[in-house]
């Protein structure tokens, strides 16, 4: 199960201002299989295809902190 986090959820309205689009579909596949993965304290991060994930996985929920796009 996926949680976003509020900062999350309003992260896809500050990006589509900046028109970067991201579906929730995106987030979540980079998280399931990505390219690139960091295991830190506490955060893992994922990417995949431009964007980078930050997220937090707490028995069978997977908390999303933040997500953005990166330069490939």
């Amino acid at each position: 199960m996926f949680y976003y986090t509020k900062y999350a959820e309003q992260k896809f309205d500050t990006l589509n201002r900046h028109k970067v689009f991201f579906t929730r579909e995106q987030i979540e596949d980079v998280i399931k299989t990505p390219e690139k993965y960091q295991n830190k304290n506490n955060y893992i991060s994922a990417e995949k295809e431009g964007i980078k994930v930050i997220y937090q996985q707490e028995n069978e929920v997977i908390k999303i902190i933040t997500f953005y796009p990166t330069k490939e």
